[in-house]
């Protein structure tokens, strides 16, 4: 499946419209990060262990509410890595990849 496809399958199970949609999949994406986050903060707290599977499952449900952000803005998966590439890459040529801001 392609990005194309799965920006199409994303839709297919979105289940809530308009700023109730936007504020669902906002949600959605933060607690899906911080599930991950979760897990290595008891890695290194607790020492727990956990498998790549458990870590690339929760990955997979932060690029899904990623990819229904994007499609809510009329954009899709692969216009959202191009765009972070050349922001990534022009941050590398100008030095400031380090640091903070929006517009370094």
């Amino acid at each position: 499946m392609n990005t194309d496809e799965y920006s199409a399958w994303v839709e297919g199970k979105i289940m809530t419209e308009g700023e109730t949609r936007l504020i669902e999949n906002t949600l959605g994406l933060v607690g899906e990060a911080g599930e991950v986050a979760e897990k290595i903060k008891k890695l290194l707290r607790d020492k727990t262990r956990f498998s790549s599977a458990d870590i690339i499952k929760e990955l997979g449900d932060v690029v899904f509410y990623a990819t229904a952000l994007a499609n809510y803005y009329d954009a899709d998966l692969q216009e959202v890595i191009e765009t972070n590439i050349d922001k990534l890459d022009g941050r590398e040529k100008r030095g400031t990849l380090s640091g903070s801001g929006d517009n370094r």
